[in-house]
């Protein structure tokens, strides 16, 4: 059925286009035709009204003149009208589209898949189906995923580098202490030390007991995701789900879930949440960028083609921004480095507790640069990194900020 109806369309289409090339002018005279008739209708005026005598034969012969002098010019015109030359140009016209179907052709053959067969929407269901089904483990994800390059630590500040180390050593004390914990995960994954934070993270959710924290349950899960390089393994979907039966309303496991059923083949389910999820906002949120700047397109996908998301309600971004920075800067020296250290602390605490948008994760990273402080820029790139995984259009001005940091090339 697909090469039937591919045929027939290029037939229609090869037709459109050749057939008034070929027909040329032999559909309809061309001028000239029209301007002969009427001058050899003069000339025979001429001699009517030479007859009767309304002209004198001195008139009649001017006019004869003058008339054939315009019958020779029309004559000229009609034989470079004729249709021959209209039949080379179709012919060279016919030449171009044979070469642009075949090569058309050819690379649909290159490109494509010329053998593959209807897919009736029962199969593509059975086919996402055995797709989530039969997603590699957590260790084959992990195996398969590119290593992650180390990080560069030789512009970190030594005196956070050895509060991490005293962290850790106080972990090592106590290593049932949820806040302690807690922090180690935050700092291995500002020090890019994805499999150390992960560790943490899954000793932090052992000693919570039978209830931990919904948001921890998802960060795990989000460090889980990143060391598989972005896919969503049924290890971490078992904790996204354990999240949401604690807190149905999590937003990042949903936000998480709807990708995991992007990446099987089953957009129908993940417009409902992620639906829902930009109808609740708030618009400053991290999840809402990713999920604006797609969810047309999965309604389509999904077989919704009428939907209209909300519009977006205008928010400010709060922290300072690389020119209150500098405007801080015309400050006495201690109220300076205390007002912008304050923006600063603000933002970053912010963003590691409630979370933010893109945005305001670029900001931070293009303050700390301003600031000097490339490491803990850095460390806030990579902790974005795992924050944002398997989303580009999230990371992308993050990106930005951190390449203007000189953090990326």
């Amino acid at each position: 059925m697909f090469w039937i109806i591919s045929l027939a369309m290029t037939a229609i289409v090869a037709w459109v286009v050749l057939a008034p090339v070929w027909r040329g002018r032999t559909d309809s005279q061309p001028a000239a035709a029209y301007d002969l008739r009427v001058y050899r209708d003069q000339l025979r005026e001429v001699d009517r009204d030479l007859e009767r005598g309304v002209i004198q034969p001195d008139d009649a012969q001017r006019l004869r003149a003058e008339i054939g002098r315009k019958v020779l010019d029309a004559d000229r015109r009609l034989a470079e009208a004729r249709p021959s030359g209209a039949q080379g140009g179709g012919v060279v016209a016919t030449v171009l589209l044979v070469v642009l179907l075949a090569g058309g052709f050819l690379l649909y053959l290159r490109e494509g898949v010329p053998g593959a067969p209807d897919m009736p929407i029962a199969e593509r269901l059975a086919a996402a189906e055995a797709a989530y089904r039969n997603r590699p483990s957590q260790a084959e994800a992990e195996a398969a995923a590119a290593p992650r390059p180390p990080m560069d630590l030789s512009e970190a500040d030594p005196a956070w580098l050895e509060l991490v180390d005293q962290l850790r050593a106080a972990v090592a004390q106590n290593p049932d202490d949820p806040r302690g914990l807690s922090l180690l995960v935050t700092n291995e994954m500002r020090l890019g030390n994805i499999a150390a934070a992960r560790e943490a993270a899954e000793r932090l959710i052992a000693v919570q007991g039978d209830r931990p924290d919904p948001t921890d349950l998802m960060r795990l899960a989000a460090l889980m995701i990143e060391a598989a390089g972005g896919l969503i393994t049924p290890e971490a979907e078992q904790l996204l789900v354990r999240a949401l039966r604690i807190d149905p309303t999590q937003p990042q496991a949903r936000y998480l879930l709807g990708v995991m059923q992007i990446q099987n083949g089953r957009p129908d389910r993940a417009f409902p949440l992620w639906r829902r999820l930009l109808e609740e906002g708030p618009e400053s949120a991290s999840w809402i960028p990713p999920i604006r700047a797609t969810i047309e397109d999965l309604a389509w996908l999904a077989g919704i083609v009428d939907y209209v998301p909300p519009a977006p309600v205008a928010s400010s971004l709060p922290g300072p921004d690389a020119a209150g920075i500098e405007d801080a800067m015309s400050l006495p020296e201690a109220d300076r480095q205390t007002m912008i250290e304050d923006m600063v602390a603000g933002l970053q605490s912010r963003l590691a507790t409630e979370g933010g948008t893109p945005e305001e994760w670029a900001r931070l990273i293009q303050s700390l640069s301003v600031l000097g402080r490339a490491a803990d820029a850095r460390a806030i790139w990579d902790e974005a990194q795992v924050r944002f995984a398997g989303s580009e259009t999230a990371l992308a001005p993050i990106a930005e900020a951190a390449r203007q940091a000189g953090l990326v090339q």
